[in-house]
C-alpha cells in the first residue's frame, strides 16, 4: 500500500477540540478515520510548529487518500497536507527509468 506523511495544523475549533478531548483520543479518532478507508496509521506525533500533528501510514491508493483529505478539510477543524513516501527501492526504480528530459536552455 503506499505509505503518507499527513502534515495536520488545527484551527482555532479544532485546537479548542484538542483540548476538551486530549491528545490520545484525537489519535484514536484518527486511526478509526484511516482504517474506515483500509488503511493503517503507523505513528501520530503531536509538534510546535507551523504543523500541530504529524501522521505516517498507508492507505490502499490515492483515491482513499484524497477521501481523507477532503472530509478532514470539510469539518473545519483542521488542515491536512498529504504527502507520498516513496522507500529507497522505489527511488532506485525511479533513478534507472529511462525519461527523456530536455532541459531549458536561456536565449542567447
Amino acid at each position: 500500500m503506499p505509505k503518507y506523511l499527513w502534515r495536520v495544523s488545527y484551527s482555532q475549533e479544532g485546537a479548542r477540540g484538542l483540548i476538551a478531548q486530549g491528545g490520545s483520543a484525537r489519535q484514536a479518532a484518527i486511526k478509526e478515520m484511516v482504517e474506515s478507508v483500509g488503511g493503517h496509521v503507523e505513528v501520530c506525533y503531536f509538534a510546535f510548529g507551523d504543523d500541530d500533528l504529524f501522521v505516517i501510514g498507508d492507505v490502499p491508493n490515492e483515491v482513499a487518500a484524497a477521501a481523507l483529505a477532503i472530509r478532514t478539510a470539510a469539518t473545519g477543524g483542521a488542515i491536512s497536507h498529504t504527502v507520498t513516501l516513496l522507500t529507497p527501492e522505489q527511488i532506485d526504480a525511479a533513478v534507472a527509468r529511462k525519461v527523456t528530459y530536455q532541459p531549458p536552455v536561456a536565449a542567447e
